[in-house]
């Protein structure tokens, strides 16, 4: 499923961030958002990078997936405004945020989420690994483990948060939930079936799957994410 070639040569910045704690990129997210609501037709933009240990919950998420108190939390833990149930993120999963202007490629929420999908079935695909979709469920499973969760919002068609593909994360953390609010269908990560997978070679590969996908040419971003912060 690939974006129709009339609505390629658009320009994204692409943002590789590292380790980020989850309420600063969440400004991130908001600030940019504000900012191309303003002006619909700037660049799109590419958030890549990974988070500290941190669960989330969906806007309408039921804490009933939570198996620990949420007053004593393990780790951080946020309500989001996104889709979805709860979810865990730590070094070795890679989260992407696409901050894009979903009128000037196709206003849908549901062929939105394939080409989340998409583009990591493809870039699964590079390592030799095959990507499944399951009927009624969001997201992707190798060998009927979910290795890539997905959760979006959008407002007046501009999106924010995004997908995360689990590369070589620790996965205790999600012995502690219900991911995604699925209890008969086991977590996994890319490291399961390549034990020496390099999470920064997978970022690029993700980068540039996610440019494919959808039609866009990935440029570096010309100012700091700090830069965008009301002060």
């Amino acid at each position: 499923m690939v974006l129709n070639p009339q609505f390629s040569c658009r320009l994204c910045w692409l943002y590789s961030c590292g380790l980020v704690p989850y309420q600063q990129a969440w400004e991130w997210q908001k600030s940019l958002v504000r900012d191309r609501l303003s002006h619909p037709e700037a660049p799109e933009t590419l958030l890549l990078l990974e988070h500290p240990p941190v669960y989330t919950l969906g806007q309408g998420a039921t804490l009933e997936h939570l198996k620990f108190d949420p007053d004593t939390a393990p780790y951080e833990l946020h309500r989001t405004e996104r889709g979805g149930e709860v979810t865990y993120h730590c070094p070795g999963q890679i989260v992407g945020y696409p901050i894009l202007n979903l009128k000037l490629f196709q206003p849908d929420l549901h062929w939105y989420l394939r080409q989340l999908e998409e583009v990591t079935i493809q870039t699964l695909e590079v390592y030799g690994l095959r990507g499944d979709r399951i009927p009624g469920l969001t997201g992707v499973w190798v060998e009927g483990y979910k290795v890539a969760a997905i959760g979006i919002k959008v407002s007046r068609w501009v999106t924010m948060h995004g997908f995360a593909l689990n590369v070589r994360p620790d996965l205790d953390g999600f012995k502690q939930i219900v991911p995604c609010g699925i209890a008969d269908r086991p977590v996994g990560r890319m490291a399961d079936w390549i034990p020496d997978i390099d999470p920064a070679k997978v970022r690029q590969t993700l980068a540039t799957t996610f440019a494919r996908v959808f039609g866009l040419e990935l440029m570096r971003a010309p100012h700091e994410l700090e830069l965008l912060l009301p002060h």
